[in-house]
């Protein structure tokens, strides 16, 4: 006869292996709470307490606007301060056509200056990753190497560029291209030479990363099979590359709505664009209140966008599977 062994699986882990799935529990659990706490702390707090200022009323003390919701007065003061909230500062922003004018202005410019920056940086991008392995690297430092730069100066070395008497305009005039100087500095020209050098290498790094990443033998095929080469690009080149085109515009579309320094030292006093106004609002008028309200409504129409577009990114995903 054979005797036949029946081993019997353990039904539950050794006591050893307990701690240690505990801990990789742990671990797993610390990975996704840290950027939670991090977005709790950096943008839903001071995105809460911009948002209480807004809804308070402008004061003559320090800081310049009447509490609201305050906890000083304990529970009963903070529920009674439910009571005193009111909306006038939005309803302001939609009686002053300052305001509307400093958001459209803003978006377009903003938007102008992201295809910029995206046709400016495309070309790079694509350069950097069908270049030799070797010179990648030094490439790719050639991009970073500005941000070692304090931002400010760069912008301000662009004035010496720009202005009438500046080395722009000397050398164009040098080589008998121009016999009088261009007016570039204070206008819009020079917001956009700004913002594209500026926001730059944002828009190149995503690009260089999914370009690096594309299988190049998909546009050989395209062209063994006849398509020819822009044919190949516009089919296969720019469509795998789309996560990056994406990736590279948001991150310069969404702090050029916001920008404040590049519109002030190259644009001059007259542009209007809605980060000079929340300047202005905050330091020279002292209307916190009123400048709060801005904030919330510039992030909102910064925000919403975005959460549609992740949606949407989703469910392609999805129907993709």
């Amino acid at each position: 006869m054979t005797n036949i062994a029946v081993t019997a699986a353990p039904l539950s882990a050794p006591p050893a292996a307990l701690p240690a799935r505990l801990a990789k529990g742990f671990v797993n659990r610390l990975v996704i709470i840290i950027p939670y706490l991090w977005l709790l702390f950096f943008f839903l707090i001071p995105f809460i307490i911009v948002f209480k200022i807004s809804l308070s009323q402008t004061a003559i003390s320090m800081p310049p606007y009447t509490p609201v919701l305050d906890f000083s007065d304990g529970i009963s003061g903070f529920l009674a301060g439910f009571r005193e909230l009111n909306f006038d500062n939005y309803t302001w922003l939609t009686q002053d056509a300052l305001y509307f004018n400093a958001y459209v202005t803003s978006l377009i410019i903003a938007a102008i200056s992201t295809m910029l920056t995206l046709i400016v940086g495309y070309p790079i991008a694509y350069g950097m990753a069908r270049a030799p392995a070797t010179i990648r690297p030094t490439l790719l430092m050639l991009v970073i190497l500005p941000f070692w730069t304090s931002f400010l100066i760069r912008v301000y070395a662009w004035i010496g560029i720009l202005k009438p008497e500046g080395l722009l305009n000397q050398l164009l005039m040098s080589l008998h291209i121009i016999s009088q100087p261009l007016v570039i500095l204070n206008t819009y020209t020079a917001i956009f030479i700004g913002i594209v050098y500026s926001y730059l290498p944002f828009m190149v790094l995503p690009l260089y990363s999914s370009l690096e990443k594309m299988d190049y033998s998909l546009v050989e095929a395209a062209e063994d099979l006849g398509c020819p080469p822009i044919g190949a690009f516009w089919k296969i080149t720019f469509p795998l590359s789309l996560p990056g085109v994406v990736a590279g515009c948001l991150l310069v579309f969404i702090p050029a709505v916001g920008e404040f320094v590049i519109p002030d030292l190259l644009g001059g006093s007259q542009t209007l664009m809605i980060g000079k106004t929340l300047w202005n609002e905050f330091f020279s008028n002292r209307d916190w209140p009123v400048s709060s309200a801005v904030a919330v409504i510039l992030l909102l129409v910064l925000t919403i966008p975005i959460m549609f577009f992740q949606q949407a990114q989703a469910k392609a995903q999805e129907q993709g599977r």
